[in-house]
């Protein structure tokens, strides 16, 4: 600190850690494959920071310590989404030719904060993937590829729509969700080939697409445990039932906090 100022107050704002995805560099050298990079869109941040909170993008790390010490700082976790499968040997599956890419070191570093979270009842926020990791780390399990081992159910990769929704769901009664949106469908845009099979451990659902994929799952268990399988981060900007879900997060952290 610069002698003779004086030390900024507190803020109330609670800190969230956001997990981020991984990626690498353009090298313009022949062969080199670029610089490893953590990279995040930068709604999340902008989502948590409009909603009340701090956001602060995590180092991935397999560090059993620092993860410790993540869980220490932090007043509630966003574990975002991303272009990759958790692989199935995790949900006790073999792989089938229609999996996509595994981010392996992403998946352990988010499942080990996940269940460091679970343990201390921090607020957690699951989006996409986020949804699917949370229901993996609780013992759940995921339909590989909806499009081959759910043929009857809708298109549910819809990147183009990212920014505007794609299909309806029903929010469940007696969830927190609806609790959060206080609306029975819901407008959203989803972007998955895979999706909640086996529910986790005190897990409900509390979200359908109208071909009944689970498009939500929260936890009875836990105070706030909340996982969300489309980008409502996406849509803040034009759906206040979207912002409702991260200030539903803020919400949670500060009443931890009280």
């Amino acid at each position: 600190m610069i002698p003779g100022t004086k030390k900024p107050p507190r803020t109330e704002a609670p800190l969230i850690g956001i997990t981020p995805d991984t990626g690498r560099s353009p090298s313009r050298a022949a062969g080199n494959g670029g610089k490893l990079l953590i990279v995040l869109q930068q709604r999340y941040a902008r989502a948590i920071q409009e909603a009340g909170g701090v956001p602060l993008i995590l180092p991935i790390s397999s560090s059993s310590t620092l993860l410790r010490q993540m869980a220490d700082r932090l007043d509630g976790i966003l574990v975002s989404g991303g272009n990759f499968d958790i692989h199935p040997r995790l949900y006790g599956e073999e792989a089938t030719n229609k999996l996509g890419e595994i981010k392996e070191e992403r998946t352990q570093f988010e499942l080990g904060l996940i269940s460091l979270a679970l343990e201390r009842d921090l607020p957690l926020l699951g989006v996409c993937g986020g949804a699917q990791a949370i229901n993996v780390a609780l013992g759940g399990s995921l339909y590989q590829d909806i499009a081959s081992q759910l043929p009857e159910a809708g298109q549910h990769q819809q990147g183009k729509l990212k920014e505007i929704g794609g299909h309806k769901i029903t929010v469940h009664d007696g969830t927190k969700l609806k609790l959060i949106v206080k609306q029975e469908k819901l407008e959203v845009n989803t972007t998955h080939h895979q999706a909640v099979k086996k529910l986790g451990r005190g897990l409900i659902v509390n979200a359908t697409a109208e071909d009944g994929v689970i498009e939500g799952i929260e936890s009875t268990r836990h105070f706030f445990v909340l996982g969300v399988q489309w980008h409502p981060e996406f849509l803040t900007e034009r759906d206040v039932l979207q912002r409702k879900i991260f200030a539903s997060l803020i919400s949670a952290c500060k009443r931890v906090n009280d």
